[in-house]
């Protein structure tokens, strides 16, 4: 099999491979889809163990922007790119000035913005050479960090799904489970401790641990058992391919709705995840406030109030996918792939 056979590869429109001897980067942005415009997507820089790591999750990660971006009906393709390094050890104003020069040398065709190991501040450096970034300083004129939007996404969808699943109106008293404490998780473990939900956290970083058990009451809870807890709903929102054969048969939630960006290590497990009666809202229907927020900054007509507008209506197109999958007796996340699939066709197909 030839890497344009790869599962993986299947209709991305360019993959791009970016090196820098004096900074040390390594790169690689991932173009799924510019039907419906240019590819925007995050830059997340992860320390990867091998290169083929590192392409699988670009790769990933750009097909989910696509279907993001086409499942909020915004005007965007779908793009990811990926830096290999260190975040706290590796990162650069070189490094991310030499990304910012390979980015700008596609000539608009991918947006970077904001994801793991970055910051606003880095994505403004990376602006210092291409003016194809996004989700700048709101200082600035422009949009700022998408997390709180994103985590605003994930709460209101959060809801959705407990009203399908559970029968209930609001998340008052349930037991949550959230995997990563990042800008978003962290943001989302606020919104669950105001409206009285019983939080049950994990984090790699003790630190990240200790302040949402000060700040919301919460119990931590080891990072190897934080799926596995007997609550009503398992929010993850750290890396991706964390529903997988191993940690799907140890699940007790009957919701998994979370932040996480490709949580299904593969397409099989959203079927198995239905089949166990686990409602599985689609994380690319779910976390798309961060998108939506950058979409404006992008077509520059940015507007907060009408980012919170189409955020708030994540609600709705879950429930449409949640009503959807129990009619035709199908997973989630097959029936959220197919609407994706057919914008994305019917898309092409004009253009």
């Amino acid at each position: 099999m030839t890497v344009f056979e790869a599962p993986e590869f299947a209709e991305h429109d360019e993959v791009v491979f970016c090196r820098d001897s004096r900074s040390g980067l390594r790169a690689i942005i991932a173009i799924h889809d510019t039907a419906f415009g240019p590819a925007v997507g995050g830059c997340r820089m992860w320390p990867y163990e091998t290169e083929t790591e590192a392409i699988r999750d670009a790769l990933r990660l750009s097909r989910g922007m696509s279907y993001k971006s086409a499942m909020a009906g915004l005007p965007l393709g779908g793009g990811k790119s990926v830096i290999i390094g260190d975040p706290r050890r590796d990162k650069t104003e070189a490094l991310l000035r030499a990304f910012g020069r390979c980015i700008d040398r596609l000539g608009g065709r991918y947006v970077a913005a904001e994801d793991v190991g970055l910051s606003v501040e880095d994505i403004e450096t990376i602006g210092l050479e291409t003016r194809h970034v996004a989700g700048l300083s709101m200082s600035r004129g422009a949009s700022g960090d998408p997390s709180p939007l994103t985590a605003c996404g994930v709460y209101e969808g959060m809801r959705a799904a407990v009203r399908h699943r559970l029968g209930r109106e609001g998340l008052g008293g349930l037991r949550i489970a959230v995997q990563g404490l990042g800008h978003v998780g962290m943001r989302l473990c606020e919104h669950l401790h105001q409206e009285g939900a019983e939080l049950l956290v994990a984090d790699l970083d003790a630190g990240a641990v200790e302040a949402a058990v000060r700040a919301f009451g919460a119990k931590a809870v080891p990072a190897d058992l934080i799926l596995a807890q007997e609550v009503d709903v398992v929010a993850p929102c750290a890396l991706g391919a964390v529903l997988d054969d191993e940690s799907i048969p140890r699940l007790r939630a009957r919701v998994i709705a979370g932040a996480a960006n490709n949580q299904l290590a593969e397409e099989r497990h959203g079927v198995e995840l239905a089949e166990r009666g686990i409602l599985y809202a689609p994380d690319y229907v779910i976390n798309a406030g961060g998108i939506i927020n950058v979409a404006g900054e992008v077509c520059g007509d940015y507007d907060l109030a009408r980012s919170m507008e189409r955020v708030a209506a994540i609600a709705d197109t879950l429930h449409a996918i949640f009503d959807e999958a129990r009619r035709r007796g199908e997973a989630t996340s097959r029936v959220a792939d197919r609407i994706a699939r057919a914008r994305l066709e019917a898309a092409r197909a004009v253009g």
